[in-house]
This record gives C-alpha cells, sequence and structure tokens, in this order.
C-alpha cells in the first residue's frame, strides 16, 4: 500500500490496480448490456457473435410490448415503495420511542430488537408462510410488503441516530407547551433526513433484490415481482424468447437500481464509510 501511494495520491501502480479491479467488476455487466444488443437469432450457437457488429435495439423494444414483464415491473414497484415508506415510519416512531422516552420495560424491549439482528428470515420462514396462509395474504401486495417492515437492524439505526440528538430541545419545546406528538414531528423528525435517506436507500435496494420472499408468497405470474419474473423466465423460456431479449430484460431490471444508486450515492458513501469507522 505504501509503495503505491505517495503524499496522499495514488502512484501509476495504484492507478493500474484500481483500473483492473474495475476491469474486472465490469466486465460480467458489459458482456450481459453487449449480449442484449444482439438479436437473439445471431446469438444462436455463438453467444461470441456479441462482440461483432450490428447491434440492434429490438430486444429493448420488446420488452414495452410484454405486458407480464410491465406488470413485474409495476409490482417491484409498489412493494420496494410501499416497503420503504412503511419501514421509515415505523423505525421512526420506534426509534423515538426507546432514545426519548421512559417507559417500563424500555431495556428489555430494546434488548429483544437487538436479539432479532441474529435471527435469519429463513429460520421463520415456515411460521410466516402459515401465518401469511391463515390470514389470505398470499398473492397480495400487503403479503408482499408487510414481512419487510420488520427491520431490527432500522429501529437500532433510528434509535442510535435519535440518543445523539441534545435532549434540551425537547425541554424546551415542552417548555413551549409542545406534546410529544408535535416535538417528533416538528422538532426530532427533520434532524433525522440523513438517517432517514440512507435507511431508505438501503431498504429499497433490499426490497427490490429480494427474490426469498415473493418467490414463496407469489404463486400466480400475475403477482411476481421483477426478481421472480425474470428467473422464471430464464426458466421457461430462454430457448424460445432468445438470449438477447433475456439478457435486455435484466439491464432493463437494473435501471431502478441503477438510478437510486446515482440520486443517492452521497447517502450510501456516508453510510459505507460510517459502518467501516464503527
Amino acid at each position: 500500500m505504501a509503495a503505491s501511494v505517495q503524499r496522499g495520491r495514488l502512484t501509476p501502480l495504484g492507478w493500474a490496480g484500481l483500473l483492473l479491479g474495475a476491469a474486472i467488476m465490469l466486465a460480467p455487466l458489459a458482456w450481459t448490456l453487449l449480449l442484449s444488443l444482439k438479436a437473439n437469432s445471431a446469438l444462436v450457437g455463438n453467444s461470441g457473435a456479441a462482440f461483432v457488429p450490428p447491434w440492434t435495439l429490438s430486444n429493448y423494444a420488446a420488452i414495452f410490448g410484454n405486458e407480464s414483464l410491465m406488470r413485474w415491473l409495476l409490482n417491484s414497484i409498489v412493494v420496494s415503495l410501499g416497503t420503504t415508506a412503511g419501514v421509515l415510519v415505523l423505525t421512526s416512531l420506534a426509534g423515538y420511542g426507546f432514545a426519548r422516552l421512559d417507559f417500563p420495560f424500555r431495556r428489555t424491549l430494546f434488548v429483544v430488537v437487538l436479539l432479532g439482528l441474529a435471527v435469519p428470515s429463513q429460520a421463520v420462514i415456515l411460521p410466516q408462510h402459515q401465518l401469511f396462509a391463515t390470514l389470505g395474504l398470499h398473492n397480495s401486495y400487503p403479503g408482499l410488503i408487510l414481512p419487510g417492515l420488520i427491520t431490527s437492524f432500522g429501529v437500532f439505526f433510528m434509535t442510535q441516530y435519535m440518543k445523539a440528538i441534545p435532549k434540551e430541545l425537547d425541554e424546551a419545546a415542552l417548555l413551549d407547551g409542545a406534546s410529544r406528538l408535535t416535538i417528533f414531528w416538528k422538532v426530532i423528525l427533520p434532524l433525522t433526513v440523513p438517517a432517514q435517506s440512507t435507511l431508505a436507500v438501503f431498504t429499497f435496494l433490499g426490497s427490490w433484490n429480494d427474490y426469498w420472499w415473493p418467490l414463496i408468497s407469489a404463486t400466480r405470474s400475475d403477482m411476481y415481482t421483477l426478481t421472480v419474473g425474470l428467473a422464471s423466465a430464464q426458466m421457461n423460456y430462454a430457448q424460445t424468447s432468445g438470449l438477447g431479449f433475456l439478457m435486455a430484460q435484466a439491464i432493463f431490471a437494473s435501471i431502478p437500481i441503477f438510478l437510486v444508486y446515482v440520486v443517492f450515492q452521497k447517502q450510501i458513501i456516508r453510510a459505507m464509510a460510517g459502518a467501516a469507522v464503527r
């Protein structure tokens, strides 16, 4: 490391290492993009034809005529946005309660929340499935959204963030006659926007990429999310629709994630830097 860094700047050797690492990470994406730009007939028996022109956008044009794919996209948007909104509301309220209020068994309940971090989702999948089946929530938006609202990390994250806010603000607002709800809504909540932005980004990305629960809960094709729908297309329709069309679907499904990273990259970098410091 010392050999590749001089006075806080990267040497040519350091730049070469970074470029090599970037090339290795971008290679699968570039390969997928090239495949998506080739006609399906040109890729039959020879995927190496992706490197040879001509290229075409016909696969992307076909996506917008695919009703199933548009339905899966809508499902992913509804589920991801619904999960993100629900997580922000619940974790903000829970974080305020644990950080600013004094009530019986507060410490015990917070320990229970922390224990939830040690329980993998796979460990509760069977009772969760039976519960949602009993309530008739499978193949529905509530059935896809509600499990994502349970996030021990989100409660812990918001609690720690709100603890760092000086309590003198609450005391001053109480002296002015403000209620606890008013303090939460007008005093504390606006100060937690950076934390909520970070939590919103990671919640949205996690929900968008989730495959395990939608695969179990959504048994009808019209309720598939993009992750489940594209997986089913790969298993059932790759031979008939073509490799190029399949790769175009994968690129298309990645566009919302790419846009989220571009728009919220500062929050993501800040969160990762904070995690590294801790």
